[in-house]
């Protein structure tokens, strides 16, 4: 009599050289554990033929090469259930066999051995420019993993998008410089041991440059001036989307970067501080006609790229390929990626890298209603991720403002740094769009929230904070490419010498002029970003674009900690002073009215007269009161805030309005002022000794609220009298 205790696809119906296997199922792409055994599922529209290479860990000849039978392909894809593996010690790859012609979109090569894309980690950089064998026949293995992490009670923090602090950086850079005196330096493990300096810079949010598996070595030269290694140092060139980068992980060599990136995620949530991903979409590894065949190329070219009609690649990107996004596979892909990272990761986020690709139709034209951003909008998995559009790309389109949002979508918004920096260098004629870019930018998003716009002045792709007010000209030399490299229009002011300078007084402006910037940002509605290192004054020597620099132009030197304290504690009051005050944070724009009846709008414009904004071609200076009371009905929660910005070259005396009767102003912050006079802690502001009016420096930033008219005194000598009366009571008592 049968047996009908087990499942009938336990068993094999197939052998080949001693290894057994049977039909798979289809979905889910990728390699997937099943009792018994794993199921291989890849898709190829145009294949002939399809073959699974099975290697064990490390060694270079595959045990064995099956080849799909017929029987097993259903529509386009390949699956098969391989019997008796062991899990842990298994690399695989593919095959695929069909026409070479690239006129037709078709690059096949049977006898290159191809990566999975759906695969969850992957071999061959397993340590940080670990020595390479470029005669391997099969250099970027696909592996499994254990989907076993203890998670214990974590979850996606979701944070309202609009109290979000960003700290965009990079984790090789933040912790591989000898002053970082951790463990395992440039590693997930490392920045974990650095969370309490996150904490304590007040930030919320990480934004981790690529962590997705990219080859180091990718165009790796030697520098013509230093004669140093120039690599892939910040990882814009994707090998596989499903992967964490092993040479970011202590345990990478041993296959564990899974679990160790998973551990920093979850102690990142312990802390409060979510987690954006910086994904690249946009291109792959695999570059031009001329470029290497890993995966995609050789699975199926024409699918998952845009190809002229003579079948070279489209190049909005800048890199030598564009991925086709709209296409219906490949946006599969994609939602499937990412709904793995936001399940098996935590991730709360995801910041697109040149995401106007991700809206460009097969023949590169852009799409009105693009279906990837569509769908990445209403997906039910990604329902509580932050999604964020660096809304450009290399080929010209350039949508900042007009990104298709679907109430989901947040930008970089790349007008606010550019507007930022021409006002802070004294610019003039910049009063309109300053006012514009400091109440969230209405006049682009007015009806998608002030949240829709991510605020930065600074961010890996340009110059760091300090070289902003350094260098008037890139200085990209050391890249290796004649200075040709990087952008030409970086709206910078050197303070008057071009780089390092023993000047003290170029040194006390540069400072100023760094003050100036993150208070600005501060106090923009939007969600401020600041790039790692800005807090600590980091330069990159007036190179910007460090993309190719495994060196001190990236590592975060944590000697600057203590040589720029003064630096270093201005960004964290500066960012408490934001939390401190829901007026700067709300989701919406300022409406111009008083709504709880406090006799001030929320928002109103000032120049060097009170009440009487400077809107002229020629002005450098621009005021706004704003009113916290106007978000609580008790009006008891904010205070108003008056912030002035004289970016003039002469001290100028501004006239203040009546804070209201029995309130006096109080200074919060004066960038004029030398440490610790230049901020102030909430509770702790000096009263300002002219109620009507005050002196802003040169090049400054003053930001005054308004507090009761010494209550606190009165309040405190008052508990005074009674503890004494209640001492002398209780000794009479005795």
């Amino acid at each position: 009599m049968p047996e009908f205790d087990s499942r009938i696809d336990f068993y094999p119906t197939h052998d080949h050289q001693g290894i057994r296997y049977r039909r798979g199922h289809v979905m889910p792409f990728g390699a997937t554990m099943v009792p018994n055994g794993v199921n291989f599922s890849i898709y190829s529209s145009a294949a002939t033929s399809c073959t699974l290479v099975l290697f064990e860990k490390g060694e270079e000849e595959p045990f064995a090469e099956i080849p799909f039978p017929n029987e097993f392909i259903i529509g386009n894809v390949y699956s098969m259930i391989v019997f008796d593996l062991d899990y842990e010690n298994l690399e695989y790859g593919y095959r695929m066999d069909g026409p070479f012609d690239p006129e037709n979109g078709h690059r096949f090569r049977k006898e290159v051995i191809l990566s999975d894309p759906y695969a969850k980690s992957l071999s061959g950089r397993d340590e940080w420019l670990a020595p390479v064998d470029w005669e391997k026949k099969y250099p970027f293995r696909s592996r499994l993993v254990f989907e076993d992490f203890d998670w214990e009670d974590d979850q996606p923090l979701d944070i309202p998008t609009e109290d979000l602090v960003i700290y965009e950086m990079h984790v090789r850079g933040f912790t591989q410089h000898p002053s970082s005196q951790v463990r395992h330096k440039g590693t997930f493990a490392a920045m974990r041991e650095k969370i309490p300096y996150l904490v304590e810079l007040g930030v919320n949010c990480v934004e981790l440059m690529p962590i997705w598996e990219f080859d180091e070595y990718e165009h790796s030269r030697e520098s013509p001036e230093t004669g140093e290694l120039l690599v892939n140092y910040w990882g814009y060139s994707t090998l596989n989307f499903f992967s964490p980068k092993a040479g970011y992980a202590a345990s990478g060599k041993y296959g564990m970067q899974v679990d160790e990136f998973k551990t920093l995620i979850k102690e990142l949530h312990k802390n409060g501080i979510e987690v954006i991903l910086d994904v690249v979409f946009n291109h792959t590894a695999e570059g031009d006609h001329r470029g290497p065949t890993i995966s995609f190329k050789g699975i199926d070219n024409k699918t998952y790229y845009m190809l002229t009609p003579d079948g070279y690649y489209f190049n909005f990107s800048g890199t030598g390929n564009t991925l086709n996004c709209n296409h219906p596979i490949v946006r599969n892909m994609v939602l499937d990626c990412l709904r793995y990272w936001a399940s098996e990761y935590h991730i709360d986020g995801f910041r697109f890298d040149l995401a106007a690709i991700l809206g460009r139709a097969q023949d590169g034209s852009p799409l009105s209603n693009p279906p990837l951003l569509e769908s990445l909008a209403f997906d039910p998995v990604l329902a509580k991720c932050k999604l964020i559009a660096e809304a450009w790309d290399a080929g010209g389109l350039y949508q900042v403002g007009s990104f298709p949002s679907y109430g989901r979508w947040a930008e970089w918004n790349g007008k606010y740094r550019d507007a930022i920096r021409k006002f802070l260098k004294g610019d003039t004629g910049m009063a309109g769009e300053i006012s514009q870019r400091i109440q969230g930018s209405p006049d682009m998003y007015r009806y998608r929230g002030a949240n829709a716009g991510i605020n930065f002045i600074t961010c890996h792709d340009g110059f760091s904070l300090y070289d902003l007010f350094s260098y008037n000209e890139k200085h990209n030399m050391e890249n290796g490419e004649e200075n040709r490299d990087g952008a030409n229009d970086n709206y910078s002011w050197n303070c008057g010498h071009e780089g390092e300078t023993e000047d003290e007084h170029i040194n006390r402006l540069r400072q100023k002029m760094m003050k100036n910037a993150v208070a600005t940002l501060m106090v923009s509605r939007g969600v401020p970003m600041i790039h790692m290192g800005d807090e600590i004054a980091h330069t990159k020597k007036g190179n910007n674009n460090t993309y190719c620099h495994d060196n001190d132009l990236n590592w975060l030197n944590w000697d600057g900690v203590e040589k720029n304290a003064d630096i270093l504690r201005f960004f964290k009051q500066m960012i408490r002073f934001r939390i401190q005050h829901p007026i700067l944070r709300d989701r919406l724009h300022y409406r111009h009215m008083d709504i709880v009846g406090t006799g001030y709008p929320d928002i109103s414009f000032h120049g060097v007269k009170a009440w009487k904004a400077d809107w002229s071609s020629s002005s450098r200076v621009f005021a706004l009161l704003l009113d916290g009371r106007q978000l609580d009905p008790d009006k008891k929660k904010d205070e108003l805030i008056y912030v002035i910005f004289n970016m003039y070259w002469e001290t100028l005396p501004f006239e203040l309005p009546d804070p209201g009767e029995g309130m006096k102003w109080h200074v919060s912050v004066n960038t004029d002022m030398p440490a610790p006079e230049d901020i102030h802690e909430a509770g702790k502001e000096p009263a300002a000794e002219d109620q009507q009016g005050v002196l802003a420096g040169a090049r400054s930033v003053l930001i005054l609220t308004a507090k009761p008219n010494q209550p606190q005194k009165k309040q405190k000598q008052s508990s005074s009298n009674s503890k004494k009366a209640a001492a002398k009571t209780e000794i009479g008592a005795k």
